[in-house]
């Protein structure tokens, strides 16, 4: 009995010393960051930023790798990927997340908001917030709102009224919204990864595409679009997503860290958003290569009258009340 005994105190040690070996060997838990924008735009910056936190307050614990410029995923496959374990963390346009809900599609919608301040107030309120859980049942979590800013129209030939999109190719993101959205102005939308839009642009296989003033300045399309429309008619904004198993996996302590720290880089990176679609705007007004043109009210008033109607005929898929607050939320 006594040597039983011995026997499987030592077989417990042996496990347990494997045990804190194994530990040992595992390391720090790695987040991989994957995003498709350049390293100087705001969510490359809010990217850094959330690094730079994370490994300064949790030093040998939580290391961050981050991947811009789709150099592990791209959007299309970035949330496959982060089901798959491949990837922890993502800040994919709203756009993408159609195959795993419908209710985001409302960031599409042309001319819901009016300006940026108007689209914080909506999601920070409670119908903003519940958007964050709604992927949740896919395996999904939303963690935040990351901003880039609204959108405008660049084109190889002038865009004044919706009667010049007629018959022109744009880039849109894999959005029926945005295909909606062109179509309803005459114009043939073709979805394209963000990655390809540069190449399109350049050897005119589109006519045009839209995107916001950081975008369109840090991937250069003013270089290849002579004419850019400051049209403000849509939102071009990011959910930081990751895997809720991986989330709710991390130790308490270590998860409210890392949120905290995701926290203060979404802040930061949405004020340097802010700044940035201001100065690149001028630096592209200052390059010369393409000019800006500012449509007067009856003109912006054609706009939002040939788009409208894409509101009605999404409203069910989204939902009445969550349009409604997102109107609301301009006030």
């Amino acid at each position: 009995m006594k040597k039983a005994k011995i026997l499987f105190l030592s077989l417990l040690v042996m496990v347990l010393s494997l045990a804190f070996a194994s530990a040992s060997l595992a390391g720090p838990i790695v987040i991989k960051f994957s995003h498709v924008v350049a390293e100087k735009t705001p969510k490359g910056q809010m990217a850094i930023k959330f690094k730079e936190l994370v490994e300064k307050r949790l030093p040998g614990k939580v290391e961050v790798e981050v991947f811009p410029n789709s150099q592990l995923f791209g959007d299309n496959k970035v949330l496959e990927a982060m089901l798959l374990g491949d990837v922890q963390l993502a800040a994919p346009s709203l756009s993408k997340f159609k195959k795993y809900t419908k209710v985001l599609q409302l960031y599409d919608l042309p001319f819901l908001f009016k300006d940026m301040d108007a689209v914080g107030r909506f999601q920070q309120g409670p119908f903003g917030q519940k958007m964050l859980h709604s992927l949740e049942s896919k395996g999904l979590l939303g963690l935040g709102y990351l901003h880039n800013g609204l959108k405008q129209l660049s084109c190889n030939s002038p865009l004044r009224v919706p009667a010049d999109c007629k018959n022109k190719k744009f880039r849109i993101m894999s959005s029926d919204v945005l295909a909606a959205q062109f179509e309803a102005v005459g114009a043939m939308p073709l979805k394209k990864p963000f990655s390809e839009v540069f190449t399109l642009l350049q050897t005119k296989a589109i006519d045009g595409q839209e995107n916001t003033w950081t975008n369109i300045y840090s991937k250069k399309f003013y270089e290849v679009q002579p004419y850019i429309t400051e049209s403000n008619h849509g939102l071009l904004d990011y959910m930081v997503v990751t895997s809720a198993q991986f989330w709710k996996g991390l130790p308490a302590d270590i998860r409210a860290e890392v949120k905290k720290c995701l926290d203060e880089a979404i802040a930061y990176g949405n004020e340097l958003s802010a700044k940035m679609a201001i100065a690149d705007k001028e630096k592209i007004i200052a390059s010369k290569r393409s000019k800006v043109i500012t449509l007067t009210p009856e003109e912006r008033e054609q706009w939002v009258k040939a788009m409208k109607p894409v509101w009605k005929k999404f409203e069910n898929q989204i939902g009445k009340e969550y349009i409604d607050a997102a109107i609301a939320a301009n006030k």
